[in-house]
């Protein structure tokens, strides 16, 4: 297994509710014969930094990967929207590793899963990240009440240079815990949260800001802690602007299915006469809902439906409560349907529900799936155009959208 697989395996937050890279998805990827992109000293196995100089020849190899598994489906050739090849991942997780008096970051490579992999540098993460590694493990070093039973650290930033930070601990946390956090944070300019099982103490906050331009507009979303962000911000942006684009000319109303925290909604809500966004999440929902009021979306309605549920109360084969402030379904004039779905793809029922729509924009996270999923859909709808979004660099993993239009 190379390098960059241990990073997607070591890191849980590369994926967060996707899921993870697993060793069938390497095999399907090219396996060994896919060429590790990160270095290290081979002795102590790290994982530290990005190599830029083979960024595209491994972008260009995606790439072909892509293409290769939707031209027999009739597809068009992939746009590919690149990203940067360093400082690019606005959240990342590490277990801290104690041997005696010394404290480290680490990861593991499951090959050998009791093994830590230590980690100084981590210049994949972005700059406001890697600033702060070196700094937060000096002052967890020197306090024993922050690295007493300190098990994880988790950091999420914003492209607006906010910075959280959150240790998590195998024991119960006190307010002997509150002040060399405070400190700490004030001295870091970070947002800190302590966790442990069944508790949580915030000391000011629990999210970060963050500022996207789309297409020349700027749009401010509330990322909160634990909750599904896009890791990569910039190439994020690529995204919503490529989701925009197809669908200015649509018309309509729009409904979408895992809305999250309305990182699609709200930039596609300027694109549609009304958008119904579902999502079963409750805590991404209130992001969602936070997120849509700050931008000032008057014409988005967000409600707490499974998939499953928004085909239920589209057939009026059962009536929610949480759909009575919003009123029956049929008001709506939908010409459109967004899926942006977890790594398993849609179920066949979701597929069905889907194929309802004239037109139809997929995000996915998993070409594997998608494939699967479109070779049902394209029995009534053709591929017009495809995207390959470079969500995490130097790993096999493949983050596309597709737009289809009824035959």
């Amino acid at each position: 297994m190379s390098a960059s697989d241990r990073l997607n395996k070591g890191v849980r937050g590369l994926s967060h509710r996707r899921g993870k890279l697993d060793a069938e998805e390497l095999v399907q990827s090219g396996g060994p014969a896919t060429p590790p992109v990160f270095t290290g000293n081979p002795e102590k196995n790290l994982i530290t930094s990005a190599q830029p100089w083979r960024y595209a020849s491994q972008l260009a190899q995606k790439e072909r990967r892509l293409n290769n598994m939707l031209s027999e489906l009739g597809a068009p050739a992939a746009e590919v929207h690149a990203s940067p090849s360093h400082s690019y991942r606005m959240r990342v997780e590490f277990r801290m590793w104690h041997d005696g008096d010394e404290l480290y970051y680490a990861m593991f490579d499951p090959v050998a899963a009791k093994t830590p992999v230590r980690v100084d540098t981590f210049d994949i993460a972005a700059g406001r990240i890697q600033q702060a590694m070196p700094l937060l493990l000096e002052k967890l070093k020197s306090s024993q009440e922050l690295r007493n039973k300190l098990f994880q650290v988790e950091f999420l930033a914003s492209l607006s240079g906010q910075l959280l930070i959150t240790l998590i601990y195998h024991r119960q946390l006190t307010e002997l815990w509150d002040k060399p956090a405070r400190v700490v944070g004030e001295q870091l300019d970070a947002r800190f949260i302590g966790r442990s099982r069944g508790q949580k103490r915030v000391l000011t906050v629990d999210h970060v800001d963050e500022v996207l331009n789309v297409e020349g507009s700027e749009y401010q979303y509330r990322q909160q802690e634990q909750v599904f962000t896009q890791p990569n911000a910039r190439v994020n942006v690529k995204m919503l602007a490529w989701a925009c684009q197809q669908a200015a000319p649509l018309g309509g109303d729009l409904l979408e299915l895992y809305c999250g925290n309305g990182n699609f909604s709200i930039p596609l809500s300027r694109h549609f006469q009304r958008v119904l966004a579902t999502e079963v999440s409750q805590s991404a929902l209130n992001a969602a809902r936070h997120n849509a009021a700050a931008n000032g979306t008057d014409n988005l309605d967000l409600v707490r439906l499974s998939a499953r549920e928004v085909i239920e109360a589209l057939a009026c084969k059962r009536q929610f409560r949480r759909l009575q402030d919003i009123g029956p379904l049929s008001q709506y004039d939908f010409s459109t349907i967004f899926v942006d779905p977890p790594r398993s793809g849609l179920d066949r029922e979701t597929e069905q529900l889907v194929s309802r729509f004239d037109n139809i924009l997929y995000i996915s996270c998993n070409p594997h799936t998608l494939l699967g999923n479109l070779h049902n859909i394209t029995h009534t709808h053709a591929i017009k155009r495809l995207a390959l979004f470079d969500q995490f660099p130097y790993t096999p993993h493949i983050e596309c959208g597709v737009y289809l239009g009824r035959h």
